[in-house]
């Protein structure tokens, strides 16, 4: 068994905690949680498709499966580590500061396990009904500076799941701070992971950010650069109280472009498109240098790439499997999740694309399929019939970071079912 002893907060944490009340390694406790998480997460067809070089064949049916899909390292964590506290604390009440991941099966399971999820409350949550007493499980995307520090002050167990990736993108946010510039974040402001990341800057009296959704939003803060310098813009410029009400829930308190665009750090959330946030910083530089010179760029503009292994993984496989002749998409992921979302706009530039939260969205006797269409906005959809049920068919299958392997399986079973094979028979 692994070394249960807790581990001292990182050097990403807002302050250090006792060691004996702050649990970043788990309690040595996988083994014993290990036939649980698999019992509720393994899939046979997904093992199959695995073995069968991701294809199977029945007659004229096709499933193809991205060769990168489902459960990454940091959420299999994640979930591991929130199994493990309940294995540890069965008579303790255990709160999770939202959901440990994006994906409704998952976070179900957990509440079947007495885990009890706390509601968001601002720009964090609701810590309130959690006393000294109590266990909190800090989820994958991490939690602002302020929450932890709300914790801290409660002096209850913290078990951090925060994904190491994020982590990563938290110290550069926090270098950026440190360094006097402002930390321009490709995400969705309201996601838990940006929120948490953004609050990083915090930690230095003067640090500043702004969080862009798209290249839209980035074109906006671009042209607002080279008009200051200016420049005239191919684009109508915002104004400074334009701008300011445009960004009003997606920059930090005190933020005034006419000041905090003068020296910029761009970083990302971890699970947004990869191409979209390299683009965004490149994009973003060379209007740096528009606006002031190669000079002024050098010294005033910082970009890395912080987009995860997993989500770039999984984008590129999807790509790869593109290249293939497919007649439709299923993506599977909840309707939250930002990279099964990525995974599922990259789909639909080229195949019929159809991003379902669950495998019961599929339904066999109707030949019916609910889905998330692919929009900014969320909006959802049904479509019947479906499938066609005779003739040569090609579906191509993925899955977000948070999906587990059973549920893919499953959304492969109903495919095969509506085609009037029985996924009992696939061997």
């Amino acid at each position: 068994m692994a070394n249960s002893t807790p581990e001292t907060a990182p050097a990403a944490s807002p302050t250090a905690v006792p060691a004996t009340t702050y649990v970043r390694k788990g309690f040595g406790l996988k083994a014993e949680v290990q036939d649980t998480l698999a019992a509720d997460y393994t899939g046979h067809l997904v093992d199959l498709l695995r073995a069968r070089d991701y294809a199977l064949t029945v007659g004229d049916t096709t499933i193809r499966l991205a060769r990168e899909f489902g459960f990454c390292y940091g959420v299999e964590r994640a979930v591991d580590y929130a199994y493990q506290t309940r294995l540890k604390f069965p008579e303790k009440r255990i709160f999770l500061a939202g959901e440990i991941i994006h994906n409704p099966h998952v976070n179900d399971k957990l509440r079947e396990m007495g885990v009890v999820f706390l509601a968001a409350s601002g720009k964090g949550f609701d810590y309130s009904p959690v006393g000294a007493q109590d266990v909190v499980i800090l989820p994958a995307f991490g939690v602002t500076i302020q929450d932890f520090q709300t914790l801290r002050d409660l002096g209850c167990v913290i078990v951090d799941t925060t994904c190491g990736s994020v982590l990563n993108v938290w110290k550069r946010v926090e270098v950026y701070a440190r360094d006097g510039y402002t930390s321009l974040i490709h995400g969705k402001y309201y996601h838990e992971e940006t929120r948490a990341t953004a609050s990083q800057v915090e930690k230095y009296a003067k640090g500043h950010y702004l969080v862009v959704r798209d290249m839209a939003e980035a074109e906006l803060v671009m042209d607002y650069i080279e008009a200051r310098a200016g420049r005239t813009p191919p684009r109508p410029v915002l104004s400074r109280e334009a701008f300011l009400d445009r960004f009003a829930v997606a920059a930090s308190d005190g933020f005034d472009p006419d000041v905090h665009l003068d020296r910029i750090g761009v970083a990302n959330q971890t699970t947004m498109l990869a191409r979209e946030s390299l683009a965004i910083g490149a994009a973003v530089g060379e209007a740096m240098a528009r606006a002031y010179g190669e000079s002024h760029k050098a010294e005033h503009f910082r970009t890395f790439d912080t987009i995860c292994s997993a989500t770039q993984d999984r984008q590129d496989a999807v790509l790869e499997l593109l290249r293939e002749p497919i007649d439709l998409m299923v993506v599977v992921g909840g309707y939250n999740s930002s990279n099964t979302i990525s995974l599922a706009a990259l789909c639909a530039e080229q195949v019929p694309t159809y991003h379902i939260a669950d495998p019961d969205e599929i339904d066999v006797a109707l030949n019916a399929v609910r889905y998330r269409r692919i929009a900014r906005h969320h909006a959802e959809d049904t479509m019947q019939p479906w499938l066609g049920v005779t003739g040569p068919l090609r579906v191509g299958i993925t899955a977000g970071a948070s999906t587990p392997n059973n549920k893919i399986g499953q959304a492969v079973a109903r495919v095969f079912a509506i085609r009037g094979i029985d996924p009992a028979d696939v061997t």
